[in-house]
């Protein structure tokens, strides 16, 4: 019986324009797990090559791989710098659900 050979899928060869990247941020977004957002905006930052993202970004090649790293935590101000070195933007939209707004929101604004 021959064997099956594989390659490995590495998704940063797909992301090589703006539209694509946002379409897979996107995509993620809408999933709404930290983790996989972080991960994901680390898949576009090695697509688009780590050190020029950092320096563009504002902040050290190293500070990158840690805030989107296992364990990393980036701050908001980072990951909205990180994605408009890449091209796209962070945007809000009405969540899909019916449930309307979170209870926080909702309390807030009836105050």
């Amino acid at each position: 019986m021959m064997g099956i050979k594989t390659t490995a899928w590495d998704v940063t060869a797909h992301l090589d324009s703006e539209e694509k990247i946002a379409a897979y941020l996107d995509a993620v977004f809408e999933e709404g797990d930290f983790e996989l957002i972080k991960a994901a905006i680390g898949d576009v930052a090695r697509a688009r090559g780590m050190t020029e993202v950092a320096n563009n970004s504002g902040i050290t090649r190293a500070g990158l791989y840690k805030a989107l790293g296992e364990g990393g935590n980036p701050s908001l101000a980072t990951v909205l710098s990180v994605l408009k070195t890449m091209g796209v933007q962070l945007r809000a939209a009405p969540a899909s659900n019916d449930a309307g707004p979170a209870p926080a929101v909702r309390d807030r604004a009836m105050a």
